[in-house]
């Protein structure tokens, strides 16, 4: 038989409420208190049951307190021994350091810095270049402290965080300090002093270029442009059988295209022209001394050699090439003036004719291109494929030369041959002030020469990258196109190749004394990519030790 739980349950209720009645003191009608009417669950404040539950719930609340209360006096205690803000806090406080250390670093490279500027200018008369390098510095010097500024910002940024503007005040740098320290050179090409070049169709001027190497004959070219100018004559390239193959490494018709007009033709051109009466009928030398126009009897034979009748080398004037003197348009007309069809000059390199006038950006012949002679289409192109392999919009190009030079620097006054870790600490201020990742290095030094240098250029624990043209490698590409027209390989192309390059850096580091330097300089200056950074290497310094003579 099933007992009902339910009824027992109201007969001991029912029992209870019976004997609280008789034992509690009776209350007004009216009054009611909160016992009577405060209930959980349908269970009266004075239930048992109820009595036990509360105080579960009591203990309960007390123990989770205690653990509430035991956390915040961790946390008071040692922040790091609770998991929830240990990171936080650890990141932090890495940051801060990070960035406060970091912001020392600057501020002691700004103080060296500073103290070099102070030592460079104020310690020596303040030349133009002086008062430059001067702005130069303390525009990097601003951008030092801006730096610094943002370092220590953003440790403590957060959201909300505003950052305080830059206030350049009148300086203008714009956003790009180190930009404006090594902007580009405004030529003012509209200013130049130009001459017309109109070429009668049946007189022609030989040139003859022997003096050095490909990077002379390019200059002394360049000269003898400016001397049929002036004579209204034809130019005649020299031929590669007493010459080098210039149309391997410039583009001759360019200049033409340049001109409007033929003024100047190939020496197989001429050959066809006159091939009925092939005689130089004036023969004229610009030098004197120490040879006749710088000829000696194997170059007069290898002229000959051509099929070419000529007359006897004859000076105009005395000139000796160590000594060269000042000359004017005026004294070339009143000496080479001649109504003769067919005239050469000898070399004209060292010659010093309206210096100024003939120096000057894009030259001294009135033409609609940047530059008459520049390198063959196929180098530009080459050129150009290898900055975009290798070296990116902005690079340092340094034309180391080593081979040969030792001698040749120490016979001068002062010497332009540096031991490498000098050479290094020029190079490194350059680098600060370029502010380049890569350098193109130009270089004839050896191997071990170049590999102490590597060494040496470090800025701020990283080395700066010199790169060199590696040999051809049939998985790369940029070479491509000498490589189909069958002139990889070709020293002169390869050095024009190099000078191209060189010419489209940001910054130039050049070799005092070198006329491959000065081909460079040509052309930037011409194109328009000279620097306000662009300098000699180690300019204005003498090396630290200097050999003795034989």
């Amino acid at each position: 038989m099933q007992m009902d739980s339910s009824s027992d349950e109201e007969d001991d209720r029912h029992i209870l409420i019976q004997q609280n009645e008789r034992t509690k003191p009776r209350t007004p009608p009216s009054t009611t208190t909160a016992a009577d009417t405060f209930h959980v669950e349908g269970y009266t404040s004075q239930s048992p049951r109820f009595n036990c539950k509360l105080q579960k719930r009591y203990i309960i609340a007390i123990i989770a307190l205690f653990f509430v209360l035991l956390f915040f006096l961790l946390l008071l205690v040692d922040p790091r021994r609770t998991n929830l803000t240990s990171f936080r806090f650890d990141s932090l406080t890495d940051r801060m350091k990070e960035s406060e250390l970091r912001a020392i670093y600057l501020l002691r490279q700004q103080q060296l810095n500073l103290l070099t500027v102070w030592n460079r200018t104020f310690q020596s008369n303040a030349s133009n270049s002086n008062l430059e390098d001067l702005k130069s510095a303390m525009f990097k010097q601003i951008s030092v402290n801006r730096e610094i500024q943002q370092v220590l910002l953003n440790a403590h940024k957060t959201g909300n965080t505003v950052e305080p503007e830059f206030d350049s005040g009148n300086t203008n740098l714009g956003d790009d300090i180190s930009f404006d320290r090594c902007r580009t050179v405004n030529q003012s090409l509209t200013q130049r002093r130009t001459i017309e070049w109109n070429p009668k169709n049946d007189k022609f001027l030989l040139a003859i270029c022997v003096s050095g190497q490909m990077s002379n004959h390019l200059i002394c070219l360049e000269k003898h442009m400016f001397f049929a100018a002036v004579l209204n004559r034809v130019l005649v390239i020299p031929s590669s059988k007493v010459d080098y193959l210039y149309d391997r490494v410039i583009d001759i018709d360019h200049i033409n295209k340049c001109l409007g007009t033929k003024v100047v033709i190939s020496f197989e051109e001429f050959l066809d022209i006159k091939k009925d009466h092939l005689h130089i009928d004036k023969f004229l030398c610009y030098f004197s001394l120490p040879k006749p126009c710088y000829l000696d009897d194997e170059r007069l034979k290898k002229l000959s050699s051509l099929g070419l009748s000529m007359s006897k080398p004859q000076p105009v004037w005395e000139e000796d090439i160590r000594k060269p003197k000042a000359k004017t348009v005026q004294d070339v007309l009143s000496k080479f003036t001649y109504d003769d069809d067919v005239m050469a000059i000898g070399d004209v390199f060292y010659a010093k004719v309206e210096h100024e006038w003939v120096m000057q950006p894009g030259g001294p012949i009135a033409h609609k291109c940047k530059t008459l002679i520049e390198p063959s289409r196929l180098i530009l192109l080459t050129a150009q494929r290898f900055i975009q392999t290798f070296l990116g919009r902005k690079f340092i190009a340094l034309h180391f030369r080593r081979h040969g030079f030792l001698k040749f620097c120490n016979a001068k006054k002062p010497s332009c041959f540096y031991p490498i870790p000098q050479a290094a600490d020029c190079i490194l201020r350059v680098i600060e002030r370029a502010d380049a990742p890569v350098i193109y290095l130009s270089t004839d030094a050896a191997e071990s020469e170049t590999g102490l240098l590597q060494s040496l250029v470090v800025l701020n624990g990283r080395p700066v990258p010199l790169v060199v043209r590696p040999a051809r490698n049939s998985a790369e590409k940029w070479d491509a196109l000498l490589y189909r027209h069958g002139i990889e390989g070709d020293s002169q192309v390869e050095a024009m190749l190099d000078k191209t390059i060189c010419a489209m850096s940001s910054v130039f580091i050049g070799a005092s004394g070198s006329t491959f330097t000065e081909d460079i300089l040509r052309l930037r200056k011409d194109w328009g990519s000279a620097s306000l950074c662009d300098e000699y290497l180690c300019q204005g310094e003498e090396p630290n030790v200097i050999a003795e003579n034989e």
